[in-house]
């Protein structure tokens, strides 16, 4: 939690003297509904809604995430908190990810953070947008992350390439997710590739003040031979 903490100071501080547009606190809310919770490579729950809601100020943002599984009460619950910073193409946070799974209880408490037997996973990231191509690089420092082969925190990490286009009046983008190592909570015993994703999205307005985003993706995972086809719309505020 110290990390943390220290992480928010230092964007905090780098705020104070970086210039930027925006000069007050903005807000923005959505609520997602989708077929399967496809992430990277990997299906987490199937139809779920998922609510977000973003606070920012001067390049930082406060983002609080979250997932339900709707197929039954046991399908995947999901809540996660988020820090981040952004100027000048670059970016970088700090991802609490909490998950109700782990078999008994005691796992399903949110107020645990015992290394042995938390269901937090605590994850720092770095990107930088180069305007075709983005690219973010994710790295689990601490709570409940996979082992290598040794049977060793793994410190799991992720590689994602993305990259944005606009064809026949709809928003694309191709995706690339490498597990740069051996991981168990990528399921990956070395170098693998586990995303190979495509998206399309289109923009509708309900009134003045809701847009409604409808997407669908395609996602392939060849490390475990898994493909997806997914959709979704969201409300946005």
């Amino acid at each position: 939690m110290k990390a943390i903490k220290t992480f928010i100071i230092g964007m905090l501080a780098m705020a104070g003297v970086t210039a930027v547009a925006q000069d007050k606190v903005e807000s923005s809310m959505k609520v997602d509904i989708v077929s399967q919770y496809i992430w990277r490579g990997r299906e987490l729950a199937s139809a779920s809604i998922q609510p977000g809601l973003d606070l920012s100020y001067q390049g930082i943002t406060l983002s609080a995430w979250g997932n339900v599984g709707l197929a039954s009460a046991a399908d995947t619950k999901e809540f996660d908190i988020t820090a981040s910073y952004s100027v000048n193409g670059f970016n970088f946070g700090i991802t609490d990810y909490w998950f109700n799974v782990g078999g008994a209880d005691k796992y399903n408490r949110y107020f645990v953070y015992n290394s042995n037997s938390t269901n937090h996973v605590f994850e720092a990231n770095v990107g930088y947008d180069f305007g075709p191509f983005n690219v973010q690089w994710y790295t689990n420092f601490a709570g409940n992350d996979g082992v290598n082969k040794d049977g060793e925190r793994a410190y799991s990490s992720y590689l994602k390439f993305s990259a944005p286009f606009e064809l026949a009046s709809c928003d694309w983008e191709a995706g690339l997710g490498i597990v740069p190592y051996a991981t168990s909570f990528y399921d990956a015993n070395d170098l693998a590739v586990t995303e190979l994703s495509l998206t399309a999205s289109k923009e509708f307005s309900i009134g003045q003040a809701v847009t409604m985003p409808v997407y669908m993706g395609l996602s392939a995972n060849p490390c475990t031979q898994a493909c997806y086809f997914y959709a979704g719309f969201a409300f946005k505020l």
